[in-house]
């Protein structure tokens, strides 16, 4: 059944195009994260890999939260390796060494960018596309981005 709730046909298909555009940074980054909580070495190896495993559990959250604010939207989530590899535009994990730092380095700089695409869709949504709901639940995510980049940051 079709969605209406005054944001036009049109208006929602771009919104959840965009949207599939987060969603797949956001599993990007939880794989990413996870990488760092199975392979990270060093003296600090127990503290981080906890660390790490607190973070890709709030994320894998934060994939179900915009997965189902698409279908919110009356279309489907793209849910395939391939597709979010075409729609993320975060990159592979290129640290050679497995230390924390240098993990943490890369993961703050992948929540950095996707704060940017959040700030960046939080204007277009309402501006572009009349849509104050999705607005609003990509405002909330990009300050829960914001808080785990600041735990990130901490850490260097």
């Amino acid at each position: 059944m079709k969605t209406n709730f005054g944001v036009a046909d049109n208006n929602c298909h771009a919104v959840a195009d965009e949207l599939s555009k987060v969603l797949a940074d956001e599993y990007v980054l939880s794989t990413k994260t996870k990488n760092a909580h199975w392979n990270v070495e060093g003296s600090d190896f127990y503290e981080k890999h906890k660390f790490f495993e607190s973070q890709f559990e709030q994320i894998d959250e934060f994939i179900d939260d915009v997965a189902e604010r698409i279908r919110a939207l009356g279309h489907y989530a793209p849910a395939s390796l391939k597709s979010f590899l075409e729609l993320t535009q975060l990159t592979e994990m290129s640290s050679e060494k497995n230390d924390s730092n240098g993990f943490i380095k890369e993961l703050l700089n992948d929540h950095e960018s996707i704060i940017i695409k959040l700030r960046e869709d939080i204007t277009r949504f309402t501006d572009d596309f009349e849509d104050l709901g999705t607005s609003d639940f990509v405002t909330g995510l990009m300050e829960k981005h914001e808080k785990m980049a600041w735990l990130l940051r901490s850490h260097l």
